[in-house]
C-alpha cells in the first residue's frame, strides 16, 4: 500500500514539475465581464504557442451574447415526424389510493407502454377499446398494455367517482 501512495505521489509531483515551465493561461471572458476588466486585476498575455499562430481562436460552442435567438442554431434538430409530446413504450404508473386521478392528464404513449394502476380491485379499471389493449390484473395492480394504435379511454374509480384518462396511442 505504502509503495503505492509513493509512486501516486511521485508522479503528481513530476506532472507537476512538468507543467511549471509552461507559461500561464488568461481565463476565458464571461458574459458579464466582456466590456470592463476588474479592479486591480492583472492581465497576463500570453506568448503564442508553436503549435498554433496567435491569431487564431478556439472555436466557440454557444452563439455571440448579441445574436438573437431566431439565428441561433437548434440543439437537436426538429424532425415533422416525430412528436416531443409522445413518450415511447414505457410503464407509466398510477397508484389509485394515493394520486388525484383529477389531475392526471391526458398521455401519448408508443405501442407497447404500460399503464399501471396499483392498489385497485378487479374489474374497475375498464377501457372503451378493448381490441387497442391487453388488460391483465394480478395482486390489487392493472396492467393496460397498448397493442395497437388509436385513442383509449381508461376509466379508473377513486372515492366513488370514475376518472377518464384519455391515452392516444402511436
Amino acid at each position: 500500500m505504502r509503495g503505492r501512495l509513493t509512486a501516486g505521489v511521485l508522479t503528481v509531483s513530476l506532472i507537476m514539475a512538468g507543467c511549471a515551465g509552461e507559461s500561464p493561461v488568461s481565463p476565458l471572458p464571461t458574459e458579464a465581464a466582456v466590456g470592463a476588466a476588474p479592479v486591480g486585476s492583472v492581465s497576463v498575455t500570453p506568448s503564442p504557442s508553436p503549435s498554433r499562430p496567435a491569431s487564431a481562436s478556439p472555436p466557440s460552442r454557444r452563439p455571440p451574447v448579441g445574436t438573437p435567438p431566431s439565428s441561433r442554431t437548434p440543439t437537436r434538430p426538429s424532425s415533422p415526424s416525430s412528436s416531443s409530446s409522445c413518450e415511447g413504450a414505457i410503464v407509466r404508473t398510477i397508484d389509485a389510493t394515493a394520486e388525484e386521478l383529477a389531475l392526471v392528464p391526458a398521455m401519448c404513449l408508443a405501442v407497447g407502454a404500460v399503464l399501471r394502476v396499483e392498489n385497485i380491485g378487479p374489474g374497475e379499471v375498464t377501457t372503451d377499446s378493448p381490441d387497442l389493449v391487453a388488460q391483465h390484473y394480478e395482486a390489487g395492480v392493472v396492467e393496460v398494455r397498448f397493442v395497437r394504435k388509436g385513442t383509449v379511454v381508461v376509466a379508473i374509480p377513486q372515492g366513488g367517482t370514475t376518472y377518464d384518462i384519455t391515452v392516444v396511442v402511436r
